[in-house]
């Protein structure tokens, strides 16, 4: 296992003290959410079920021998758990490189707590270095894609990834993203975007960071 993987891991089983059992958790998409998952289902965790952000960890999750539930058929969620693409020391995010940003952007609102889990090599001085996913109405991705170039970043169609949700991904690429807040208001009044990858406005309540010196808490 990877130096990364091994972080990953780290983080998610750290994770697993915030896990409630009888109640539904809210469960994110990814590679370190993956570890969760299976962490979950190693150690026997007794959920009342589980909220899933895409149809990859539902598939995942039921497999695992879990419940999945539709999030209106449960309201409120106490925890969700999700990994990142990378992460400032204010717990904002940047999400989406495994097209999921909507989802999970929906189940972090409902919940009353989001933990996000990662590597610690998540962790960043400034937001932007890796690409900004922005999902788009397939139909105006070239408005889109032009409106983002007037905020100075490169769009790129992420060509041949659909969304769960039917659409599709824009990689903006070459920003530096000093006000976080400002910037997700801004692309959120383009027409034609249906999410951005930055989780700012509600960032996460606590970041877990796993590395070779052992478990990070912001």
């Amino acid at each position: 296992m990877s130096a990364q993987d091994s972080g990953k891991q780290a983080a998610a089983r750290a994770a697993l003290e915030f896990v409630q059992e009888g109640k539904v958790l809210g469960v994110g998409t990814g590679s370190t959410v993956n570890f969760l998952i299976d962490e979950l289902a190693t150690r026997g965790v007794k959920l009342a079920g589980a909220v899933s952000s895409s149809n990859g960890s539902t598939q995942r999750l039921a497999a695992a021998g879990f419940r999945v539930m539709d999030l209106n058929d449960v309201g409120e969620i106490d925890t969700y758990i999700d990994g990142a693409d990378e992460t400032n020391q204010q717990r904002q995010l940047i999400k989406g490189g495994g097209a999921a940003l909507t989802r999970e952007k929906i189940i972090a609102a409902a919940a009353r707590r989001f933990v996000c889990i990662a590597d610690e090599s998540k962790l960043v001085d400034a937001l932007g270095t890796f690409p900004l996913p922005v999902e788009v109405i397939p139909m105006a991705r070239r408005y889109v894609s032009s409106a983002l170039e007037r905020l100075g970043g490169r769009p790129q169609w992420r060509e041949h990834v659909v969304t769960d949700n039917g659409n599709h991904i824009l990689d903006v690429h070459g920003l530096r993203i000093t006000d976080p807040v400002a910037l997700e208001n801004r692309i959120n009044q383009i027409v034609g975007v249906v999410c951005v990858g930055l989780f700012a406005a509600r960032p996460a309540d606590l970041l877990i960071l796993g590395g070779p010196a052992g478990i990070r808490r912001i």
